[in-house]
């Protein structure tokens, strides 16, 4: 079950697991993380005791987590739940957790240290626009996608495009074929659930979850996550935020650091936490119905 942020994606699996009495696995590569449940809208405590949830919650904020790991975890997972279950619902928008479980993924190739720090060095002296300028230029698929106000992910798509002479997006994806596990009737196949409102509708969801995120707490889960990770809270000039460790380089936590670190009022924080995620809802229904 797939579908931008803010659709109602969980609200549905829910529904669904209860109606099949089936389990859910979430696809999404934040809410892996312990300690963020808000700004990830993570299913709650009443939500997973109406259907029984899996990697939720089940990282440390400095832990390190791919899709490739995911689809690992979540392959091993559907063996086992497949077992004694005939449907077994995921849920997630992440795109490439999906992408990486249902076809499967590439092998990234080594990227030099050399070439990593030439790029960073590059970043640094000529900021983000250049970072987006190379990758529109390197890989237009790609940027039509990427979190464009994400520096790691740009400098990743230029390191692979650079040594590998070809576009980051067609090497991230390969055919697996028949990619059918073992259940208890036989082998199981993928079935798309894209969830979808108007545009409009979908963008006053988005708008009306974060203020309800920021009266539920999310400034201060954002301090004591920064806190947790050593990440400066207070007034703090030339911060390098190429450096967030990836639990909250992400819509919601960083447009609050730069709150923090006196760059932004927390009004304008706010607005940009619902004009990036309106921004990133757009990128991930382009994505589905690209592929499905």
């Amino acid at each position: 079950m797939i579908g931008a942020t803010g659709v109602g994606k969980t609200a549905r699996a829910i529904e669904v697991a209860k109606q099949y009495s089936c389990p859910i696995i979430s696809a999404d590569s934040r809410q892996i993380y312990r300690d963020l449940p808000i700004g990830t809208a993570a299913p709650t405590a009443q939500e997973q005791q109406q259907a029984k949830h899996y990697l939720v919650g089940f990282k440390a904020l400095n832990e390190t987590y791919s899709a490739g790991q995911f689809a690992r975890d979540a392959e091993a997972l559907l063996q086992q739940l497949f077992q004694s279950h005939d449907i077994v619902v995921v849920v997630g928008g992440s795109m490439m957790y999906v992408e990486a479980l249902c076809n499967g993924l590439d092998d990234m190739p080594d990227i030099p240290h050399e070439l990593r720090e030439q790029i960073r060095q590059t970043y640094q002296q000529q900021g983000l626009e250049w970072l987006q300028s190379e990758v529109q230029r390197l890989d237009p698929a790609y940027w039509q996608e990427v979190d464009q106000q994400n520096p790691q992910r740009l400098m990743h798509c230029i390191e692979v495009c650079q040594i590998s002479g070809q576009r980051y997006s067609e090497l991230r994806r390969k055919a697996m074929g028949d990619r059918r596990l073992a259940t208890s009737n036989g082998q199981w196949e993928v079935e798309y659930v894209l969830v979808e409102r108007p545009r409009e509708e979908l963008y006053e969801r988005i708008n009306l979850r974060v203020e309800k995120m920021m009266e539920a707490g999310l400034l201060q889960e954002a301090i004591q996550a920064f806190e947790q990770l050593d990440i400066p809270t207070q007034p703090t000039a030339n911060y390098d935020y190429s450096t967030l460790p990836n639990s909250v380089n992400t819509v919601g936590y960083k447009e609050l650091l730069r709150y923090l670190h006196g760059e932004w009022t927390l009004e304008k924080a706010v607005e940009m936490i619902k004009q990036n995620s309106r921004h990133y809802a757009k990128r991930q229904m382009t994505w589905w119905r690209n592929r499905i």
